[in-house]
């Protein structure tokens, strides 16, 4: 019987850490625009009920492709200086392992990919590429200075709800109930908030020599790297959390009493993150930080002594071509000389 229970848990949890297998779209350059149903069923790493989002959202997937690459693009910013750097497989999931575990790095992978399709579908209806949605003129409020505004907002609450739709679909299919896939979910849901509780007012003015007789207002989202930073922030303070059943329902709540409760818009993760030091076979994903570039002099993550766990560093140094003395010539142009100088480089060993 315990047996046949492990079984159903390690299922449940595969089943719920694979939902990031989307992200593989990031990898179909290659196929060009996705401009029918047929190329939806070709594009790997969806799920049948993706598969007939997609089916019924075709002009909105290339969007949803962009908004791949944009979440990795941005963890792999935010993790530059990290032993887990957010390296890519050529394969499902594109992070390997990383993802399947309820870690911290996961929980970091979920939110900033849930963020990324918000972003790049509202960003794609602002633009006027889809028919279905557009801006949102529904947006209005009151400027400091008095008067009222209303222009053409950015249509989160459209790119919010494809979001929900197609990248929850997996968790929400099965109605499960798992700690993995409330995890999941959790996380979801704080990366979407990290663009939607960071919405701003944007205004240009209008008139003669810029003068602001007129000005129009809308609502516009933070840039994304903005988000990023939100996110990242979140993951440094992440919450160990716990599946505990409360009346007739099942919730994440702290593992340590003692903190506080988290809120909608922070982060939570299942299990302790291993150190990431070592190459590791079994776990595709986790390369190791041989090879990795340190800074000699940073007591922080990216420093040698906590980057190369240990193992110490090998230096050498290398010519480093850089401009310099750059002068505007007039009109209109900036002309640099090219300088060299020697600098030193640690890898880890």
């Amino acid at each position: 019987m315990y047996l046949i229970r492990s079984l159903l848990m390690l299922f449940l949890a595969l089943f719920s850490a694979n939902a990031s297998n989307w992200l593989y779209l990031a990898k179909l350059s290659s196929v060009g625009s996705i401009s029918d149903e047929e190329t939806c069923e070709k594009l790997r790493g969806l799920i049948q009920r993706q598969v007939q989002i997609c089916k019924r959202n075709v002009e909105v997937m290339d969007a949803v492709r962009r908004g791949a690459q944009l979440a990795i693009d941005e963890c792999q910013f935010q993790f530059r200086n990290r032993r887990w750097n957010c390296s890519t497989l050529e394969s499902v999931p594109v992070f390997g392992k990383v993802v399947t575990q309820g870690t911290r790095e996961a929980a970091f992978v979920y939110a900033i990919s849930a963020a990324s399709v918000a972003f790049a579908v509202t960003r794609a209806c602002s633009s006027g590429e889809l028919d279905k949605c557009g801006c949102d003129r529904n947006v209005h409020g009151v400027s400091p200075e008095g008067f009222q505004w209303s222009g053409c907002s950015d249509n989160i609450a459209y790119g919010v709800a494809f979001s929900q739709s197609f990248v929850d679909v997996r968790e929400r299919s099965k109605g499960q109930s798992s700690n993995r896939a409330l995890m999941n979910l959790h996380n979801n849901e704080a990366g979407r908030k990290a663009i939607l509780n960071h919405m701003r007012v944007e205004c240009k003015c209008h008139g003669v020599s810029g003068s602001c007789e007129v000005k129009t207002c809308w609502k516009a989202m933070p840039p994304f790297r903005k988000v990023g930073n939100v996110i990242k922030e979140k993951f440094d303070g992440a919450t160990e959390v716990e599946l505990r059943k409360v009346g007739t329902t099942k919730v994440l709540v702290p593992r340590n009493s003692q903190f506080k409760p988290h809120t909608d818009e922070d982060l939570v993760y299942l299990d302790p993150s291993p150190d990431f030091c070592e190459h590791d076979p079994r776990t595709p994903g986790i390369l190791g930080t041989a090879g990795r570039f340190c800074n000699k002099t940073s007591k922080a993550i990216d420093g040698c002594e906590l980057m190369c766990c240990g193992r110490g560093f090998h230096t050498e140094e290398v010519e480093v071509v850089d401009r310099c003395s750059c002068k505007f010539h007039w009109c209109c142009y900036v002309k640099c000389k090219q300088c060299r100088k020697m600098v030193e480089m640690h890898t880890c060993r």
